[in-house]
């Protein structure tokens, strides 16, 4: 939307629970201006205890299960009258759950894997209406969009992990950067990829009363703010 037809603020104020950029522009393209609040969760805790105290859990409860936790940490240390969206991603392949790759070999080997092949991108999305007058709602739900890859050599596979970028994205790819490439189509939300589906966000706003114009507009924290 162009800036001149933008209202000068928004009627309610989103605070994004997350530092991934992409997800930022995805809502500022949109436009949607949040505030950005990083959580403390512990990813890999916060999935130790679930299993343990839920038993196995599939791929899709997982991104559900960690955008949950991220929005309400943030909510809970926020003093800003707002509604709370947490956001979680992660590539089930083979029935495996698979976030960011601990390290450059495990990207290669995650990729070998990958190319040739189809994966289904799981997006959790949580929200927490933390408003002063809001109605306390606290709603989520998963996007999930199939991703087919194309068939990498061993080469394009080590030179795209030269890059780093691999390494700090949910999957090992992105479909919006230099993985692009490697993308030869999806089925589903192309957004939900990227990190963030516009269309959930907006049937779960409207779930807890919220119209998306209500968050269209305002002014956000500033790439200064977020450290």
């Amino acid at each position: 939307m162009p800036p001149s037809l933008l209202p000068e603020s928004a009627p309610v104020t989103l605070v994004l629970a997350s530092a991934s950029p992409a997800r930022r522009t995805t809502l500022r393209a949109a436009g949607v201006e949040p505030l950005i609040m990083v959580s403390d969760v512990d990813e890999d805790l916060a999935v130790a205890e679930a299993l343990e105290r839920y038993g196995r859990l599939d791929p899709a409860d997982v991104a559900l299960l960690l955008a949950r936790a991220k929005a309400e940490d943030v909510a809970s240390r926020s003093n800003v009258s707002a509604l709370v969206l947490g956001c979680d991603s992660v590539l089930e392949l083979d029935g495996e759950v698979h976030g960011k790759p601990a390290d450059p070999a495990e990207a290669v080997t995650r990729w070998r894997r990958m190319r040739g092949r189809s994966g289904v991108l799981h997006t959790g999305h949580w929200l927490v209406d933390d408003r002063e007058d809001g109605a306390g709602a606290t709603l989520g739900a998963t996007a999930s969009t199939t991703v087919h890859f194309a068939k990498l050599s061993d080469t394009e596979i080590e030179s795209y992990v030269a890059t780093g970028e691999p390494l700090v994205v949910a999957g090992a790819f992105t479909v919006d950067g230099l993985g692009g490439a490697f993308v030869t189509a999806i089925e589903g939300d192309y957004h939900n990829v990227v990190g963030l589906s516009l269309p959930l966000l907006r049937e779960l706003l409207a779930d807890a009363g919220v119209e998306w114009f209500d968050v269209v507009g305002g002014v956000g924290a500033s790439d200064d703010d977020e450290e």
